[in-house]
């Protein structure tokens, strides 16, 4: 069995299955920890195994995927500093593969779910390698400059959800939607709402993520 680089909270169906199960890797905000999600989690069909991955680094009460780099004018211009990055989406791959072995988890029906620093890292981690995951749930989250321009083989009908918030005052709806847009370009078939919603997940935008989930199961 592979070590699992990050900490993490797994959660098995209720109903165990015959042979490997599809899962759900849960990826958190800056500040939060593993258990943030888990209320969403939970919320999704009951075959999925959900794994909840826990940030790398401390920051105040919770955990931080990467430092901000704020050269470019401030939060709504922020983009993750390169080196954080990097490591972090090397982390969480590593992390998933260990996840697969140690689980008995479906290779072929592994789906990511992320909000905010998690989203930005989830869509970046689809973008990186496409043919690994099912679909992805980027919620109130952007594609970093490093991973806008990337054109991988395989994203082509990939399902994509992405939401937004109105009333976002950390991650503008417009950064979501030049995400959005950008897997639309790439050919990917994207979902792509805004809420009436501050930086968090509002009851329709559950209910919408969760339906999208179901829909690829």
């Amino acid at each position: 069995m592979s070590e699992m680089p990050l900490e993490h909270v797994h959660i098995e169906p209720e109903t165990p299955s015959d042979g490997a199960a599809p899962a759900v890797f849960v990826l958190h905000g800056r500040g939060a920890n593993e258990q943030d999600l888990l209320p969403i989690a939970k919320e999704l069909p009951d075959e999925l195994h959900i794994v909840s991955f826990r940030a790398p680094d401390r920051l105040q009460g919770g955990y931080t995927w990467y430092d901000l780099d704020l050269s470019a004018g401030g939060l709504h211009q922020s983009q993750p500093d390169a080196a954080d990055f990097d490591r972090s989406l090397g982390l969480v791959d590593e992390s998933v593969k260990a996840a697969v072995d140690a689980y008995d988890l479906d290779s072929d029906r592994l789906g990511l779910l992320g909000f905010s620093q998690g989203a930005i890292t989830s869509m970046s981690l689809l973008l990186e390698a496409p043919s690994e995951y099912q679909w992805v749930v980027g919620l109130h989250g952007y594609l970093p400059a490093s991973h806008h321009e990337i054109e991988p083989e395989g994203i082509v009908d990939k399902p994509v959800f992405i939401a937004a918030g109105n009333a976002d005052e950390i991650i503008p709806a417009a950064r979501s939607e030049a995400a959005a847009e950008r897997f639309k370009e790439l050919g990917a078939t994207v979902t792509y709402n805004v809420y009436d919603a501050p930086h968090g997940v509002s009851p329709p935008e559950l209910e919408d993520l969760v339906a999208f989930v179901e829909n690829q199961l």
